[in-house]
């Protein structure tokens, strides 16, 4: 199956050379580009991408607001590409919506692989750097209102622990190990998580779990 993917970038050198890269790859085809939120969310819904590529600095409509109307009216996936590993607004793109992030500079199998990744469900969490940006979006959320969330209780006590581990940024090769489950079972697990909570990808399943306070920051660090 081919990934359709959306470039959104309001610098034209930089979206011509996401293009290159990701033109090398027969499995992924960039099917149109955006030089502002308000281009991305209308090429998202015309053009029907599985993936956009999401800069957050653009004009018109900055892409945090485009990543929320982006998933909230259509399937697309976004993934935020950024500067800095932990850019501030990044914290907010996570809650907007977005699967993941991704640096400017990272190198070109990296960003082939982030697509393949997030097309199919997964989202960019093990990095240790992301774990540190989850931990930090907790810190900011945690002086706001918690969420009160979909109801917990609705998990049982396996699948309870599965979405503890992947709050940890756990891919589920580390929680088949942790658990002592096969990476089948786990991936089942986590499709049920998904399921019952009605989230998108795992990246919203561990904002979640911060909001909710069923993990906290630094917690399973050791």
């Amino acid at each position: 199956m081919t990934i359709r993917v959306l470039i959104a970038d309001d610098q034209s050198l930089i979206r011509a050379g996401f293009r290159l890269v990701l033109e090398n790859h027969p499995d992924i085809e960039v099917v149109g580009e955006a030089s502002n939120g308000d281009e991305a969310v209308y090429g998202a819904g015309r053009l029907e991408p599985d993936v956009v590529l999401m800069d957050i600095r653009m004009p018109e409509l900055d892409g945090i607001a485009a990543t929320r109307r982006i998933t909230a009216r259509f399937t697309a996936r976004v993934l935020v590409l950024t500067t800095y590993d932990l850019d501030e607004y990044v914290y907010d793109a996570l809650q907007a919506g977005a699967s993941g992030f991704l640096l400017k500079d990272t190198p070109p199998a990296q960003l082939a692989d982030g697509i393949r990744a997030v097309a199919g469900g997964e989202a960019l969490l093990a990095p240790s750097v992301t774990r540190r940006l989850i931990e930090e979006f907790a810190r900011i959320g945690s002086t706001q209102q918690r969420a009160s969330g979909p109801a917990l209780d609705e998990l049982t006590p396996r699948e309870l622990e599965v979405l503890k581990l992947l709050a940890r940024g756990l891919t589920n090769a580390e929680i088949a190990d942790t658990l002592v489950l096969g990476a089948t079972t786990i991936k089942t697990h986590v499709t049920h998580v998904l399921g019952k909570l009605g989230l998108r990808d795992r990246v919203q399943a561990v904002v979640l779990a911060y909001e909710c306070g069923l993990v906290t920051p630094g917690q399973g660090s050791e």
